[in-house]
C-alpha cells in the first residue's frame, strides 16, 4: 500500500506530523494476528528517545514534550493510521514444538516507509495482553527493556543486521517475576517481526493457503528477486540461508552469544531479534553459555551455527508443498539449501576472521592461523575483544605487545605470533593501512555483561539512569578509542563476572 497523509499528533494540546503509516502486514488475513489495541499505562515517563533513529524513519516528534512521548510510547496513545495487530506464530523452544506461541506481550503498531524507501515494523513490547498471552501479563520489566535497548544499539553500531530501539518507557505500573519490579515499554523497529515460526504456525495446521500467502509477502517485501526465479519459495528458502550465514558469522566474529535461538527467535529478514539472555564472551570458550534457561549449552557459543542450520531445515520443512509437486523432488531440494547454509557460513566467517587478523587475499594456511589463535585463547583465557583490538596496534608495531600480555602463557602468543607476522610480511600490505582496516572491524567497546549489569542495577536499584545514558553513549562509537571512557573496554575483575543472564519474560 502507499504511504497515507501523515498523521496528526493525537496527544492532547500537540498537534502535527508523527508518522505515516502503511500497513502491509493487516491486509494479509484475519488468522495471521490478532486485532487489538495497547493497553494504557496509567503514569508513562520517557526513559530513552533515539532521536537519530525516529529522523531515519521520518517519525516527526518536534515540539513533543517528553510526558507526550511517553504517552504514544507507551501504549497509552495509539496514533491515527496505526493499526494494532498480534502476531500468530509457533516454534520450537529448545527443540521442543510449540504450536501457537505468538505475540504474547507485543502489539505492532503497523509499518512506517523510511527515508530510504524500507518498510519498517513499529512494534511495542510490554503493552499489555494478548489473545497469545497463555496466561502471561504481557508486560515488560524494566531491565529487560534496558537491557534490549543497549544491546540492539549496540549490535547496529557494531554493523551487525539487528532489530532497533526507538524508545523505552516506565509505565509507572509494577510487574511480578521473581520479584516486583517496575514495568516498562520497548519501541522495537524491525525491518519485519516475520519468523520461521510464522511459517510453522500455518504449516502445523495444514493451513497451505496461509502459507502460499506468507510465502509470497516475503519475498514480495524482503526478497523480490526471488519472483523472478523458476520456483520462487525455494530461491525464498536459499536467500534466508544466505542472511542466516551472514548474520551468524557476523556474531562469531565479536564473541555474541544470543542464548535462546528458538525458531520463533529466527527473522527471515536477517537480523537479530530478541535479546533477552544475550551475552557477550569475555574470556575466549567456545563452550560458553549464559543463559539461564539454557541448562545444557545448546545454544553455546560454538554451538550457534549448527543451531541456525537446524532451524533453517524447520523452515526448509513448512515449504516443502510449494518447492516440488513431486514430495522426493522436494526434499532433495530443499536439503540441498540448507546443506549449502554449512560452506557459505564458513566462507563468510573466514573473510571476516582474515579481515581482523589484518588479512588480505587468501592463503590456504589461514584457516589454521585462525583456528590456532582461538585455540591459544582458549588454553590461555584470554580476553576475545581486547586480543584482536590490540592485534591492531601489534599489526603496525612489531614492538606492541599488548596481546601477550592478555595470555596466561604469553609464549603461546609468541608462538602464534610469528607464523602471524611472516603472513602479514608475505601478504606485503602497508602497516599503518593495515591497522587502520583492522580497527575498523575489531571493536573496543562492546556491551560487556558486568557493565550491562551495572547499568540496570543503577536504574532498578536506586532510579539512576546515568549509567545507563553514559553505556549507551560508548556503545553508539564501538571502534573509536575514546580515551576518556576507556575502562569500558576492560574485561570485568573476578568479583564483576557475569556468569548467569535471564530472559526476562
Amino acid at each position: 500500500m502507499p504511504p497515507t497523509d501523515a498523521i496528526e499528533n493525537p496527544v492532547a494540546g500537540a498537534v502535527g506530523p508523527i508518522a505515516a503509516f502503511s500497513n502491509s502486514y493487516a491486509r494479509l488475513p484475519e488468522r495471521f494476528f490478532a486485532r487489538l489495541s495497547p493497553a494504557p499505562a496509567p503514569a508513562p515517563e520517557l526513559i530513552a528517545f533515539n532521536a537519530s533513529l525516529a529522523a531515519e524513519l521520518g517519525v516527526d516528534v518536534r515540539g513533543l514534550e517528553p510526558a507526550r512521548l511517553a504517552a504514544v510510547f507507551s501504549g497509552a496513545v495509539t496514533p491515527p493510521g496505526a493499526e494494532p495487530i498480534a502476531m500468530a506464530y509457533a516454534g520450537h523452544q529448545f527443540g521442543n514444538f510449540v504450536p501457537q506461541l505468538g505475540d504474547g506481550r507485543a502489539i505492532l503498531l503497523g509499518e512506517v516507509l523510511d527515508r530510504y524507501g524500507a518498510r519498517r515494523d513499529i512494534q511495542l513490547k510490554g503493552a499489555g495482553r494478548t489473545p497469545f498471552s497463555r496466561g502471561g501479563d504481557g508486560r515488560a520489566a524494566l531491565g529487560p527493556v534496558l537491557r534490549e535497548y543497549l544491546v540492539s544499539e549496540a549490535m547496529h553500531a557494531l554493523g551487525i543486521p539487528t532489530t532497533r530501539a526507538l524508545a523505552a518507557v516506565t509505565t509507572g505500573q509494577p510487574v511480578y517475576r521473581d520479584r516486583p519490579a517496575p514495568g516498562a515499554v520497548l519501541t522495537r523497529v524491525a525491518s519485519s517481526h516475520i519468523r520461521v515460526g510464522t511459517f510453522q504456525y500455518f504449516a502445523a495446521r495444514g493451513d497451505r493457503e496461509a502459507v502460499e500467502r506468507l510465502c509470497d509477502y516475503v519475498i514480495d517485501r524482503h526478497f523480490p528477486e526471488a519472483r523472478e526465479a523458476e520456483r520462487p519459495p525455494l530461491a525464498l528458502l536459499q536467500a534466508v540461508v544466505e542472511r542466516q550465514a551472514q548474520l551468524i558469522a557476523r556474531w562469531m566474529q565479536v564473541g555474541f552469544i544470543h542464548g535462546v535461538m528458538n525458531t520463533d527467535n529466527t527473522a527471515l529478514s536477517g537480523e537479530t531479534i530478541d535479546f533477552g539472555p544475550c551475552a557477550f564472551l569475555d574470556a575466549y570458550d567456545p563452550a560458553t553459555s549464559f543463559s539461564a534457561i539454557d541448562e545444557y549449552g545448546r545454544y553455546a557459543y560454538a554451538n550457534q551455527p549448527r543451531i541456525a542450520q537446524w532451524n533453517l531445515a524447520r523452515f526448509a520443512e513448512t515449504l516443502l508443498p510449494l518447492v516440488d509437486a513431486d514430495p522426493a523432488k522436494a526434499v532433495e531440494r530443499a536439503t540441498e539449501a540448507v546443506v549449502a547454509f554449512a560452506s557459505r557460513y564458513q566462507e563468510r566467517w573466514l573473510a571476516g576472521m582474515r579481515e581482523k587478523l589484518g588479512l588480505s587475499g587468501e592463503d590456504d594456511g589461514d584457516l589454521d592461523l585462525v583456528r590456532d589463535l582461538l585455540q591459544a585463547m582458549h588454553d590461555n583465557a584470554a580476553d576475545f575483544t581486547l586480543t584482536f583490538r590490540r592485534l591492531c596496534a601489534a599489526a603496525a608495531d612489531e614492538t606492541a605487545d599488548g596481546p601477550r600480555a592478555l595470555f596466561a602463557n604469553p609464549e603461546a602468543y609468541d608462538r602464534w605470533a610469528a607464523r602471524w607476522r611472516a603472513r602479514l610480511a608475505a601478504d606485503g600490505r602497508e602497516p599503518g593501512a593495515r591497522a587502520q582496516a583492522m580497527r575498523a572491524v575489531n571493536p573496543a567497546f562492546i556491551p560487556r555483561n558486568h557493565r550491562v549489569e551495572q547499568a540496570l542495577a543503577a536504574a532498578l536499584d536506586r532510579g539512576d539512569f546515568a549509567p545507563f545514558a553514559e553505556l549507551a553513549a560508548v556503545l553508539a562509537r564501538p571502534y573509536e578509542d575514546q580515551p576518556a571512557f576507556a575502562d569500558y573496554a576492560d574485561p570485568p575483575r573476578t568479583e564483576e563476572r557475569v556468569f548467569q543472564t535471564f530472559c526476562g519474560t
